[in-house]
C-alpha cells in the first residue's frame, strides 16, 4: 500500500462520515415533525456503509468505504392523543416522529470522532511525505 493509497482511504472515510452527520442533522431537524398520518409520519434515516477495494491502484489491497444506501428505521412512530392540532386526524391523534435525539447525539458524536481520525490520517500521512522529500534533497 502506497501513500497516495492512504489519502482515498482517509479520504473516503471523511466523505462517508460527512453523509452520516448529515443525515444525523436531519433527523434532529425533524425530531419535533408531527403528521397527520402514520404513512407521513418522519422515519429517523440512517446511512449504510460498506467498503470499495481500489482495484485500480495495483493489487486492490486498499480499502475505503462508501455509502451504498439511506435506510429509513423500521421503529414504529408514535401516536399522541391531541384534538386541537390542526394536523389531528377525525379521531384527534397525529403521529409523531420515532427519532430518539439521544441516539441521535450519540451518533453525531461518533460520526464526529470518525471524521476528526480520518483528518488525522491525512494530515500524518502528509507530514510523512513532506519529511521523506526533505530527506531525499538532502
Amino acid at each position: 500500500m502506497s501513500l497516495y493509497s492512504i489519502f482515498n482511504i482517509a479520504g473516503s472515510g471523511l466523505a462517508a462520515q460527512s453523509v452520516r452527520l448529515n443525515t444525523v442533522a436531519s433527523n434532529l431537524a425533524n425530531a419535533d415533525d408531527v403528521a397527520s398520518s402514520e404513512q407521513a409520519a418522519y422515519r429517523a434515516r440512517q446511512p449504510v456503509f460498506a467498503t470499495a477495494l481500489f482495484h485500480a491502484q495495483g493489487g486492490g489491497s486498499a480499502v475505503g468505504v462508501r455509502v451504498t444506501d439511506i435506510q429509513e428505521s423500521q421503529a414504529p412512530v408514535r401516536r399522541e392523543y391531541s384534538p386541537g392540532n390542526p394536523l389531528a386526524d377525525k379521531q384527534g391523534y397525529v403521529y409523531t416522529t420515532n427519532v430518539n435525539t439521544v441516539e441521535q447525539m450519540a451518533n453525531m458524536i461518533s460520526a464526529s470522532r470518525s471524521y476528526q481520525n480520518n483528518v488525522n490520517v491525512l494530515s500524518t500521512t502528509q507530514q510523512l511525505l513532506l519529511s521523506t522529500v526533505q530527506q531525499l534533497g538532502k
